[in-house]
């Protein structure tokens, strides 16, 4: 597929995803938006990495990062282990393991947003790149778990000091990320790791705005806590790549 239509493609998806992230926000039961913005995320990060690094190597990607958090969830779901004492709700079907397939797919989107910031912040240096992309991955998260805890989409066992939320949690988001960002390199290949690829950055700095004002404004009761700790993180990672990234 060529760039230029890729590249619209994600666009599209894109505006459609935030239209329906508007649209849960003032919806009396937001849970039911939940699988079609998923979906909408990942065939906006498949569409934009399309652009950047071709269709094969992109789906490639795309493939690994989503079998990679969809492995880290069943292990998680099964012993506890890496994030913690945890399980689904009902609410998002179907599941396979106990573990809702858009959730797998949310790791596969995000995975390659966070790896675009990642190859942004540090283009030639693996290590770095890796944990810039951990970082940038495990932020989201910063927004992800409270949503979605308070829609009772999963519970968990303990409660933790952040919204209900144990570090474990957090600990786990990292090693998992990770993980991501290095299946992802291997995917998409050494010599085309630092390729820009602002689709993806255009995705997580969507991101990072609509869950800002979406729990500072917007969610019933807001979380000024939840808003401030996310943007901040997020902010911090998509402005970062943004300068890195930006021709001089």
């Amino acid at each position: 597929m060529p760039a230029w239509r890729a590249n619209a493609l994600g666009a599209l998806f894109l505006t459609v995803m935030t239209v329906c992230q508007v649209a849960s926000g003032l919806s009396a039961r937001p849970e039911r938006f939940t699988g079609p913005i998923v979906l909408l995320l990942a065939a906006c990060a498949l569409a934009f990495a399309s652009g950047a690094w071709g269709t094969a190597r992109a789906a490639k990607a795309f493939g690994a990062a989503v079998l990679t958090g969809y492995a880290a969830e069943v292990a998680g779901v099964l012993t506890g282990f890496p994030f913690g004492d945890y399980h689904y709700s009902d609410v998002l079907w179907p599941q396979v393991g106990g573990v809702p397939v858009v959730v797998a797919l949310a790791w596969g989107g995000m995975g390659l947003a966070a790896y675009a910031v990642a190859s942004a912040v540090a283009p030639s240096r693996g290590w770095v790149r890796v944990c810039a992309g951990a970082g940038a991955l495990t932020a989201w998260d910063l927004f992800l778990d409270p949503q979605m805890v308070r829609l009772g989409l999963w519970t968990w066992v303990r409660d933790g000091f952040y919204r209900g939320i144990p570090l474990s949690n957090f600990a786990g988001w990292l090693l998992v990320s990770a993980l991501v960002m290095g299946v992802v390199t291997l995917a998409v290949g050494h010599g085309r790791a630092g390729a820009p690829a602002r689709g993806l950055l255009v995705l997580y700095t969507v991101m990072a705005v609509m869950e800002t004002v979406a729990f500072a404004a917007v969610f019933d009761p807001p979380d000024p806590v939840v808003a401030a700790a996310g943007g901040i993180t997020m902010g911090a990672f998509a402005a970062l790549a943004w300068r890195r990234s930006w021709p001089r």
